[in-house]
């Protein structure tokens, strides 16, 4: 595998933190998620960013966030917020920066997942079924379409489908 930043995209609880620091490990990189590091840099949870500037605020912090990771070229191990590709210069940006791993999860592994999540403001509805499933309905396709490598995360062990990662993604 050539050295290059690895994107993982996907949707809120298909593992992309989980999966993605043991995957930095595995292959002696540093991890950056998208989530936290807007966070820090806004000393707000992303809660509180949503609650003051909308999602179009969360946005456009997300997009700067992923403009200053990529300006610094050494290779990391990057987990993207769900929604990153909702912007055509976010999935133009991943797919010119590095290795893009969607790592999808069936729907029932979805809810099972985020069923007590209070921090996904997306998710705080009354029906969070329904909205995990038009989520996962606009979204899949961008996921598809900006994926160099598709990877069930499954309900196998984090560790493990980190391990069978980075095997495929060193197979690169």
């Amino acid at each position: 595998m050539k050295s290059q930043h690895i994107f993982l995209v996907g949707p809120m609880g298909a593992g992309k933190t989980t999966i993605g620091k043991h995957l930095a490990g595995l292959l002696g990189t540093a991890f950056i998620d998208v989530d936290s590091e807007i966070e820090a840099r806004a000393g707000a949870d992303i809660q509180w960013i949503f609650d003051m500037e909308g999602e179009a605020g969360f946005r456009e912090r997300e997009s700067k966030v992923l403009i200053d990771l990529v300006a610094d070229k050494q290779p990391k191990v990057i987990a993207t917020g769900g929604g990153i590709i909702l912007s055509g210069d976010n999935r133009g940006i991943l797919q010119s920066s590095g290795l893009v791993v969607y790592l999808s999860a069936t729907f029932e592994q979805l809810v099972e997942r985020t069923k007590r999540d209070k921090t996904r403001p997306l998710l705080q509805v009354d029906d969070r079924e329904a909205v995990i499933k038009q989520l996962i309905e606009t979204r899949s396709p961008l996921y598809h379409q900006v994926a160099d490598l598709v990877f069930p995360s499954g309900s196998t062990q984090p560790l493990k489908l980190a391990k069978k990662l980075a095997e495929a993604v060193s197979a690169l």
